[in-house]
């Protein structure tokens, strides 16, 4: 069985998220781990010398009790979907966030990480907001990043974005297996500027190696790279997005803010993050 983290702080975007999160665990027959971290603020024991120890754990206890609140709300949310089956065990940790994810994800041998974001509407603030960007370069296992504004729905496409480099097709391989899980067509997108080394020849090996799956490969010739991959989002009724970090630089070229200069619709789509080897 495979094993899902999903760090929560129990936002309105978080638990937006583990509904999305839930789901994905009944599409890839997943258990849930919960991880919710706090950070204990650091007080001088010289000015605090005989509660130095008490304000600890207040603290701490503090924080117990409210995951312990919040947890039979999830669990609700799982009985509404009919989804109390699925396994949710718990992560109470005390620390910096990204240092405790990364903890979890080599002790559980989790294989997906799943989060919550706010920047539904800035791309910017989706990718390089300092959570989900440290949690996206910090673990090599796949990000599954849930805008607030993305409400779950029923995977039918899912889009995929490629150089048609060979270590891509890893990558895709794996897509795919998760797309026949939930009978989802898989949709791939090359970009194809001005200045690219992909030949046809390649492509036509691509579509030819894959010609068995449900995927359509598509390339899109544009030096316009930012506006050609959200007019594939918006207009090819992409469910979830799938990418590849090449590095973070990618990123930060490809949602840099002026990004926004042409964008007037809101995209709110789940975006999976996938890390070459």
């Amino acid at each position: 069985m495979k094993k899902i983290l999903f760090p929560t702080d129990f936002s309105d975007a978080a638990t937006n998220a583990f509904v999305h999160a839930l789901e994905f665990a009944k599409i890839v027959n997943a258990e849930l781990i919960l991880l919710h971290t706090f950070e204990i603020p650091v007080y001088d024991s010289q000015f605090f010398p005989e509660n130095y120890a008490s304000i600890y754990s207040s603290i701490e206890l503090a924080k117990f009790e409210m995951f312990k609140d919040e947890i039979p709300k999830l669990r609700s949310i799982a009985a509404e979907r009919n989804l109390s089956d699925i396994v949710i065990k718990h992560r109470l940790m005390d620390g910096d966030l990204l240092y405790n994810l990364k903890n979890a994800v080599e002790e559980d041998q989790i294989d997906f990480v799943i989060m919550g974001t706010t920047g539904s509407s800035d791309w910017t603030k989706f990718f390089l907001g300092s959570n989900t960007s440290s949690v996206i370069s910090g673990v090599q296992v796949p990000v599954l990043c849930v805008p607030v504004n993305a409400n779950f729905k029923k995977i039918k496409t899912i889009g995929f974005t490629t150089r048609y480099r060979d270590k891509d097709k890893k990558e895709l391989k794996k897509v795919l297996k998760i797309a026949k899980k939930t009978n989802a067509k898989v949709k791939s997108l090359y970009v194809k500027t001005s200045n690219s080394d992909v030949s046809d020849a390649t492509v036509k090996e691509w579509e030819m190696e894959f010609a068995g799956e449900n995927i359509e490969f598509l390339v899109l010739p544009s030096d316009e790279v930012k506006e050609t991959i959200l007019d594939f989002i918006l207009y090819k009724d992409i469910d979830i997005l799938t990418t590849i970090t090449h590095k973070k630089s990618f990123f930060e070229s490809i949602f840099e803010s002026s990004f926004t200069k042409k964008i007037t619709k809101e995209v709110s789509v789940p975006v999976l993050i996938m890390h070459e080897d």
